[in-house]
């Protein structure tokens, strides 16, 4: 069975399964923000603490290094577990595919066995995925959008279209081979950029409650 031959509602849980390192990585950047510092180390702000001409902060505290880097190592970590649970799952199993069903050998981004091209898709689909956010924030920011405290930026598109965009971007420039970058899933990829509000919503809720976020948001 082709990708193209897949039910529209389940090519969208598709993506969302194939991008999930992508989508999930904001809460695992927030959990390595929050926690590392914990430990004596950081927080590292990525804009050092310097203001733009504006005179706002260019990204602001909430972008760190310890976050951009522990969390896109963190989604790494999560296409590994996402293979081990599909290996060798192809389209009839949708949308629990195996993500590397189709990368050649010859892949840039296959190195290491299955575990570390694995690690390497996640990697790359969690850090563009927070380039991403980071734009938005850049953005938001130049407009006077910024989060104050306890208060949204009120701003939902500029807080969940960018990152949901860069990593897509990154999985069909990047990924050359993967089913990531299959030109048929773009129509899925459109179709949940329009619930990507919604679930961005879900997710924060979900890691307010579990106490990994302070706002629920």
């Amino acid at each position: 069975m082709a990708m193209e031959e897949v039910g529209f509602p389940i090519l969208v849980l598709t993506v969302l399964w194939l991008y999930l390192p992508g989508y999930l990585v904001n809460t695992w950047a927030m959990m390595w923000g929050k926690w590392l510092p914990k430990t004596g180390y950081g927080p590292w702000p990525i804009d050092g603490g310097r203001m733009h001409s504006d005179g706002n902060r260019i990204l602001g505290d909430g972008k760190t290094w310890n976050g951009l880097i522990g969390g896109s190592l963190t989604s790494g970590l999560l296409a590994i577990l996402q293979v081990h649970l599909s290996r060798g799952n192809y389209t009839d199993s949708a949308p629990f595919i195996d993500l590397l069903f189709v990368v050649p050998d010859s892949a840039w981004y296959s190195i290491g066995g299955w575990a570390g091209t694995a690690f390497i898709v996640g990697t790359l689909l969690g850090f563009t995925s927070l380039v991403g956010d980071s734009t938005g924030s850049f953005i938001k920011r130049r407009r006077g959008l910024k989060r104050e405290g306890d208060i949204s930026s009120k701003s939902p598109l500029l807080d969940t279209l960018p990152f949901a965009i860069f990593t897509f971007a990154g999985g069909l420039l990047l990924l050359p081979g993967a089913v990531h970058s299959d030109a048929t899933l773009i129509p899925a990829m459109l179709g949940l950029l329009i619930l990507t509000p919604i679930i961005h919503r879900v997710f924060n809720l979900i890691g307010f409650k579990l106490g990994w976020k302070e706002v629920p948001y």
